[in-house]
């Protein structure tokens, strides 16, 4: 075996078996170094990729949440709008307008437990407790800022809101615009998260694509190298073997002639 090794009987075998069960050329410094350096990179590249696509997707989840709280708030609005317009009525007794007034109140705790309750993993995004969060995209630490929306009834200007007494129509119609507003900025914002995922898809793709053209076992070739340094080996075998056979044959007959 050691008269195998010392010519490189096994050292190319190990390195194709391993390339063949790997499925990679480059194991190993020994493979290539400025290659596997190459890879090391193209590797962690694709893994930062990844974890910041993952970012990306709790964003998008993010931006959900927070435009589907905010419809409700403006179906609350319009509601509101409704019955505002309703007390404007110079007709209406004072008992009337009361009424209208509880449907408010109601209204108003709704909008209220909305912005309390709206939340992502526990971190709140409509109460303004939380009003911006910087998302992580890829693994050369690219930034993405989301800035949330507060609706409470004091952002909106709604608080104090009664019927009963002299109120301001107009009150309703700002918070509309602020509630629409905030959900263009929203938008836009899950429109750029939307393509910065896209951009990691294709960045990772190109990289794992260059990948495996650098590192990637081509098995007919290294099957073929296999069969070759199998021949080979056996062949240097079955030549060891006859020389140690010739001089055991010339040491015999050495001591018979002595």
């Amino acid at each position: 075996m050691s008269g195998i090794s010392g010519v490189g009987g096994y050292s190319n075998l190990n390195s194709y078996y391993s390339a063949l069960s790997s499925g990679s050329r480059i194991n190993s410094a020994k493979d290539g170094a400025a290659e596997l350096s190459i890879l090391n990179k193209e590797d962690s590249q694709t893994r930062g990729f990844k974890a910041g696509s993952e970012n990306l997707e709790a964003a998008k989840s993010v931006t959900n949440i927070a435009d589907g709280a905010l419809e409700g708030v403006t179906d609350y609005l319009q509601r509101m709008k409704e019955l505002a317009v309703k007390a404007s009525n110079g007709l209406l007794a004072n008992d009337d307008k009361k009424a209208i007034q509880s449907e408010i109140d109601q209204i108003k705790e709704g909008i209220e437990n909305i912005s309390s309750s709206t939340n992502y993993n526990g971190i709140k995004l409509l109460d303004g407790s939380n009003p911006s969060m910087e998302i992580v995209s890829d693994g050369q630490g690219t930034t993405h800022d989301i800035t949330n929306v507060s609706s409470t009834l004091e952002t909106l200007g709604l608080k104090d809101f009664d019927v009963t007494g002299s109120f301001d129509i107009g009150a309703i119609d700002k918070a509309l615009e602020t509630v629409s507003n905030g959900r263009t900025q929203i938008g836009a914002q899950a429109n750029g998260l939307e393509s910065a995922f896209n951009y990691n898809s294709i960045a990772s793709y190109n990289t794992t694509a260059a990948k495996s053209r650098l590192g990637d076992t081509e098995y007919g070739e290294y099957v073929s190298k296999l069969q070759k340094e199998t021949n080979l080996n056996t062949y240097k075998i079955m030549m060891q073997k006859k020389k140690q056979e010739n001089d055991a044959t010339n040491i015999q007959r050495l001591m018979t002639s002595i």
